[in-house]
């Protein structure tokens, strides 16, 4: 199954692409625990319980994918706000060519080295899903596109870790710049261009994954242009995460595509 990520909007549903082949939950001492165990590709997640042990280690990057309001109140310990567009190409005006994708790969090398990362920390994103746009799921398939293997988002997000009780903060954090990471050129095997998806028009579903309003026509968050691709379906991607902001059971998971036409075996579009 491949899963395209259209970039003519750049998608926030990264976790779909991983979603679909399952994951699971189960209660420990009463209390509800996620367990990525059954995820095929459970390299991309860490659980709040193992961030928790690791957090304030000098190999581990920690990044806030939330807006800057969401991070001044409230983060983890430790982590450097970068926001929603920290790797996305966002010179132009909104609807302009090539607005909001992957920026090149020198600008995306300078742009991580200031961050601190490299090839051999572990580089945590995480964003509270509930107050905005889902923005650690992008900033994780960006990495991976440019061939990093080193990242993770964390499962639940903010919400989750606080439901754990773990600690929060409203201290800010800087990044220490480094030098030396190394990129590969793009993996665009996952990317969707508009020549793709006009192409692909009736052959394959498209899901829109941005909220009604939105997909009825809303510009309320700045979308130059009203309505959605012909032939869209809209699901809000947030409709696969429990309360907790966790991704619901594989089961589950697997009924809400299906209702859509997609099977796991199938290639299907998202923005």
């Amino acid at each position: 199954m491949r899963k395209k990520v259209s970039i003519l909007l750049l998608t926030f549903s990264f976790m779909l692409s991983i979603l679909l082949v399952g994951c699971n939950s189960k209660k420990i001492n009463n209390e509800e625990q996620f367990n990525e165990s059954e995820y095929k590709n459970v390299e991309y997640f860490i659980t709040p319980q193992e961030l928790n042990k690791i957090i304030g280690s000098k190999d581990i990057i920690l990044l806030d994918c939330n807006k800057p309001d969401v991070y001044q109140k409230k983060h983890i310990p430790g982590a450097v706000n970068i926001g929603i567009h920290a790797f996305s190409d966002i010179s132009n005006k909104i609807g302009d060519p090539g607005w909001g994708t992957i920026l090149d790969k020198a600008e995306l090398q300078n742009k991580m080295e200031s961050l601190g990362i490299d090839n051999s920390k572990t580089v945590v994103f995480y964003s509270d899903v509930f107050k905005g746009p889902g923005a650690d799921g992008r900033a994780v398939w960006q990495s991976k596109v440019a061939g990093l293997d080193n990242v993770k988002m964390l499962a639940g997000g903010l919400s989750y870790w606080q439901d754990l009780g773990y600690e929060t903060t409203d201290k800010v954090s800087k990044a220490t710049s480094t030098k030396g990471l190394e990129l590969k050129d793009y993996d665009t095997s996952y990317i969707a261009t508009k020549e793709y998806v006009k192409e692909n028009l009736g052959k394959q579903v498209i899901i829109d994954v941005r909220t009604k309003g939105e997909y009825e026509g809303s510009q309320k968050v700045g979308e130059p242009r009203g309505g959605h691709i012909k032939g869209a379906i809209n699901m809000q991607w947030i409709e696969l995460l429990n309360d907790d902001g966790t991704p619901k059971d594989k089961d589950e998971i697997k009924k809400i595509m299906a209702s859509l036409g997609v099977k796991p075996e199938d290639d299907f579009v998202l923005y």
